[in-house]
């Protein structure tokens, strides 16, 4: 399995409703997933799946990377996934499965999942935080340390250069 693992973009600091579910991608936030997901394109990383946290920042990111989804109208293909909005948990590994998926989540949870699937231990997520925009590439089997980082990609790998 080949499993890129997304934290959202930079989103506002503070949604109108004062909860954190609610806070909403930036203009530049969408602007440096949008890239991102061409980055991905453009490196031949597309997924068959993509699961994301049903909170309003990674349902943006989510909807920002459908370029990376190799059949997005597919049943199942795009799907909101409770666990992701949660610490790293059995339920939520039992979800990971297929040749190519991709997850959109949040801080410190992501690098949990990340530290759980390779290192064995969800304390080792220090290792591998990541920045908003940024995707952790894996590969191998999805259980505790039963994976590879292949690349560990802030959105500047990803993003063409400035001219």
């Amino acid at each position: 399995m080949d499993l890129l693992v997304v934290r959202h973009g930079p989103a506002e600091d503070a949604a109108r409703s004062g909860r954190d579910e609610d806070r909403a991608l930036t203009a530049a936030g969408r602007e440096r997933v949008s890239g991102v997901a061409r980055g991905l394109v453009a490196a031949g990383l597309g997924v068959d799946r993509l699961l994301h946290s049903p909170w309003l920042r990674a349902v943006q990111t989510a909807e920002l990377l459908l370029p990376i989804v190799r059949e997005p109208s597919r049943r199942g293909a795009v799907e909101a996934c409770e666990q992701l909005a949660l610490p790293p948990s059995r339920e939520l590994l039992a979800l990971l499965r297929g040749e190519r998926l991709a997850l959109v989540g949040h801080e410190p949870w992501l690098s949990q999942l990340v530290g759980w699937l390779v290192v064995g231990a969800p304390e080792a997520g220090h290792r591998f935080e990541l920045d908003k925009a940024s995707v952790a590439w894996l590969s191998g089997e999805a259980r505790p340390g039963g994976m590879s980082l292949r690349a560990l990609l802030p959105p500047r790998a990803l993003l063409p250069p400035r001219r």
